[in-house]
């Protein structure tokens, strides 16, 4: 067994909670967006990290690959740097409290807040029956939170909207429950420099289901087919024509991936129409295969070991079942529900 650190034994350590759906493999907007910010968060936080499998059922999902999908985004963390160490992995379904608070916290959440949600309003629209669960994913998203009272939570700009309904949950619940005190923390939004990553096609946000994304685990030749036909600054017609970096994904990718005095030259040579797109392409998928291949690496090695991720994932489904079933005695107990008889099955 691998040993983990303990949650609640950093003393003064304020505590992060952030989940990922198991989308598969991860991509480089996962990384930029969210994962390369975990690994450096868990240098001083106390950090709670859960692939959040129950968001990923509430609309149409293969559950054939589910189980898959949820081992591979493990990996990929893992391979990022996401250290079993430091900070506490797991899977939301191990750790079956998540479920039972969100139902707790159903009965202080009014659905008109619920309806607003604008990720609601846009989701709801691709179903001719809109199902429950979708209309309840932020109250879940609220429990992950509330679960291990966390401090902090890193978010991107399009996942604000639901942490401060967490934060009204909380209000409403300390108000209803809480007895005089804040039983629960209003949890604070931890923005990052690289809240939103544009994918290839320069139309949308980075999305594996859009297919306009690049896998932390693409081979080299991979990432170079990906990013051949990108999209750039569309008044660059031709090899000839001057182009403003600014308004060019690729320009804007090179800033993650390469060092400053090739953004520097990029941008030069963008304007003074001294190079073509595809040589601006060819030196970022050469600096992006750089950065990724040790990631790739410890990877592709974590997959010959499936034994070891799940190892890892059991310990950390036990480390935060530790926090989860002493929150859920003092919420039971604050809502007046009869204690659990000895013998019964615990937290």
């Amino acid at each position: 067994m691998l040993a983990l650190t303990e949650p609640g034994n950093l003393p003064g350590m304020a505590r992060i909670f952030s989940g990922i759906q198991p989308s598969g493999e991860l991509h480089i907007g996962n990384w930029l967006g969210a994962v390369q910010n975990w690994v450096n968060l868990q240098r001083t936080y106390d950090c709670i990290f859960c692939v959040v499998d129950l968001h990923a059922i509430t609309g149409k999902y293969d559950q054939v690959s589910l189980a898959i999908r949820t081992r591979e985004m493990a990996t990929g963390l893992l391979a990022c740097g996401i250290d079993p160490a430091r900070s506490v992995l797991f899977v939301q379904s191990h750790v079956p409290e998540h479920s039972e608070l969100q139902w707790l916290l159903n009965t202080v959440t009014p659905i008109g807040e619920l309806e607003r949600m604008t990720q609601f309003k846009d989701k709801s629209q691709r179903f001719e029956s809109v199902p429950a669960g979708l209309l309840n994913y932020p109250v879940l998203m609220a429990a992950d939170i509330l679960l291990y009272r966390a401090d902090l939570v890193p978010v991107g700009d399009d996942q604000t909207q639901h942490l401060e309904l967490t934060r009204e949950i909380a209000r409403r619940w300390n108000a209803e429950f809480g007895n005089g005190a804040d039983y629960f923390p209003e949890p604070k939004p931890l923005l990052t420099e690289a809240t939103r990553i544009m994918g290839l096609d320069g139309q949308a946000k980075m999305s594996k289901s859009l297919g306009n994304t690049i896998g932390l685990l693409d081979s080299p030749e991979e990432i170079w087919q990906k990013l051949r036909p990108a999209k750039t600054d569309p008044a660059r017609v031709t090899r000839k024509d001057p182009g403003t970096p600014e308004v060019c994904n690729i320009y804007h990718l090179h800033r993650y991936f390469s060092p400053p005095a090739t953004i520097a030259t990029v941008a030069d040579n963008c304007r003074g129409a001294k190079w073509g797109c595809l040589d601006c392409k060819r030196v970022l998928a050469d600096n992006m295969i750089l950065a990724l291949g040790p990631i790739r690496e410890r990877a592709l090695s974590l997959q010959e070991r499936p034994e070891m991720v799940d190892e890892i994932l059991a310990d950390g489904a036990t480390s935060a079942r530790r926090i989860a079933a002493e929150t859920m005695r003092e919420v039971r107990d604050r809502m007046g529900l009869m204690p659990r008889l000895r013998g019964a099955l615990s937290s």
